[in-house]
């Protein structure tokens, strides 16, 4: 019979110690951020309340949104440096991927100004689901905001009857807020909402989180040397 050390009960033991150093020094620092926070942007609208755990972090932010009733998430983008720019970050990645809740993704150069323009890029192949358009709708409301519906065809395609029924319900349901529809002709989706986006100074861009063809092509796979817009504008992942 081979003896118990206890080793493993050591090392549970120096884990625990380790994982209570770690949050100890996270909510330092979440601490030290707050109150940056209170003293620069003091809103008593506004409450702030410091959260640090020891856990996987998908599975941590999938719990804090169920359980604390989370309407949006916001997260910083960092990009590279040089010509190579970064769309998003793996942890915005995967928040965006794999967690049902509306999340705002904002570049780390990007200083903060009301958005009054906000591009909304779709192919009208999806039927409109309310809950996203109201969300966008309540987006565009709070700013006083205009809405631009971007489309792109790639070979300048007229668009079918599902896509003109969709557009058409579209025109509907907006009809009290502030829109205009726009059709580009491009063969790379991400090269034409970059032109849009500055040409009409666009401070926002939303898509909705079902939508891959979009939202992948715009967010996850942008031609590195050309496109940088996803650096400079802040973008609304809507979510079903």
């Amino acid at each position: 019979m081979t003896a118990y050390s206890g080793a493993g009960t050591s090392l549970k033991s120096s884990t625990g110690k380790l994982s209570d150093i770690l949050l100890e020094n996270s909510m330092t620092n979440l601490k030290e951020l707050l109150a940056r926070v209170e003293k620069l942007f003091s809103n008593t609208k506004h409450t702030f309340v410091p959260l640090t755990y020891y856990s996987n972090f998908i599975t941590t932010i999938k719990n804090e949104v169920k359980n604390k009733n989370i309407a949006l998430i916001i997260m910083g983008t960092k990009g590279a440096s040089g010509l190579k720019k970064v769309t998003v970050g793996s942890n915005t990645g995967d928040v965006i991927s794999k967690v049902k809740c509306n999340l705002l993704a904002v570049p780390e150069d990007v200083v903060y100004s009301q958005p009054k323009e906000i591009a909304y890029p779709t192919d009208y192949q999806l039927g409109n689901n309310l809950k996203v358009l109201d969300d966008l709708i309540e987006m565009a409301t709070m700013n006083k905001a205009v809405l631009r519906i971007l489309h792109i065809s790639k070979n300048g395609e007229e668009l079918n009857a599902e896509q003109l029924k969709n557009k058409d319900f579209l025109a509907d349901y907006l009809v009290e807020v502030n829109h205009s529809f726009h059709s580009l002709k491009g063969s790379k989706l991400e090269t034409a909402v970059q032109c849009f986006t500055e040409s009409r100074d666009i401070d926002m861009i939303a898509m909705v989180a079902k939508n891959q063809n979009y939202f992948q092509r715009i967010l996850f796979r942008p031609a590195a040397e050309e496109i940088s817009y996803h650096t400079k504008v802040p973008f609304l992942v809507l979510n079903e």
